[in-house]
């Protein structure tokens, strides 16, 4: 591969992050009467947690001490300089902590539900889905996988509803809620470790289910058209193996649309699913942004979706990197 596309990729990578990154500093600005500070302050007041009198002589100190007193073109400039830095300032809802702070401490709860759940959809839905277009699969997984086509129709959100009806209200077996139990301490040992892996396993069983059907779909799509190829004629011809065809010809060929989508899935992963994460509570980056948005909280909008844009653009920027590698038959030239 050429050095030269490489940095051109590069340039495109560093240009969408650039673009995006304006387009979520502008869009909250656009909506009208909405002041983040004033509506904290006046929160708070109303819950006992400060004084009402002279909220505006402290709005106009916290817009100088988060810069919202400047001029627009003031704010973006500084804007940029300090996403550069990783630096999204301190959250309005929740001051004085961070918003880099906060996303840290959403972040591993996302990845390591996300993360999983996205990896274990895309291997099963994948192998279930090239063995369905297989003639030499067993009968039982024609009856097998079916439901789980109907459950790639459901969104997640329906899903965990329905677990959690089924197998945290009806029968207690999982918990409803939460990350982990608020008496269980925090850190790498084995009772934090078994909690955590206890209260995913709804969260994590919905995105699964969801997921499965949806990457079978697109693999046996791919597979039935790959079965007709003359490779796979000479193969079988040659007299290789059944299992050795199905790895080594059909899969291989037809598996790179798949990574790419798998690609851009782990890219989304940074994200969370808002909705899955607020409806069992899961401490994420979902949960994050939600409260972010429902508070007006502009500086932790902006981290968020910033750490989005870079994870589904790093991502693509990988993956297409990749392709050479994952298919000889790949190449990028100059025209």
């Amino acid at each position: 591969m050429s050095p030269i596309y490489v940095l051109q990729r590069a340039a495109i990578f560093v240009v969408v992050v650039w673009a995006a990154a304006t387009l979520i500093f502008i869009l909250p600005h656009l909506a009208p009467g909405r002041n983040p500070v004033r509506e904290r302050l006046i929160a708070m007041a109303a819950a006992g947690a400060g004084r009402s009198e002279g909220i505006e002589a402290v709005v106009a100190a916290f817009e100088r001490d988060f810069g919202l007193d400047k001029p627009l073109w003031q704010q973006y400039i500084n804007f940029l300089k300090n996403t550069a830095r990783l630096d999204f300032g301190t959250s309005l809802a929740l001051f004085p902590t961070k918003v880099w702070d906060l996303i840290l401490q959403s972040l591993p709860w996302t990845i390591g539900l996300l993360g999983v759940a996205t990896v274990i959809a895309f291997v099963v839905g994948t192998l279930a889905g090239a063995l369905l277009a297989w003639q030499g699969a067993p009968r039982f997984l024609q009856f097998l996988f079916p439901p789980f086509m109907v459950f790639s129709a459901v969104p997640y959100f329906l899903l965990g509803l329905m677990l959690i009806y089924a197998f945290a209200f009806t029968y207690r077996i999982f918990p409803i809620a939460g990350g982990s139990d608020y008496n269980t301490i925090s850190g790498w040992n084995l009772n934090f470790v078994r909690d955590v892996i206890y209260h995913s396993i709804l969260p994590g069983t919905s995105i699964v289910l969801a997921g499965v059907g949806f990457w079978a779909l697109g693999m046996r799509a791919m597979m039935v058209s790959v079965n007709g190829e003359d490779y796979i004629a000479l193969a079988e011809a040659r007299g290789l193996k059944s299992w050795r065809i199905f790895f080594q010809y059909a899969m291989r060929n037809a598996i790179l649309p798949q990574i790419t989508g798998f690609a851009l899935a782990l890219g989304f992963v940074v994200s969370g699913l808002v909705l899955v994460e607020v409806i069992f509570g899961y401490p994420g980056i979902g949960s994050l942004l939600f409260k972010a948005v429902s508070s007006f909280d502009y500086f932790t909008i902006y981290g968020v979706v910033f750490m989005i844009i870079v994870g589904i653009g790093l991502t693509t920027f990988i993956i297409d990197i990749m392709y050479p590698i994952l298919d000889p038959r790949i190449r990028y030239r100059r025209g």
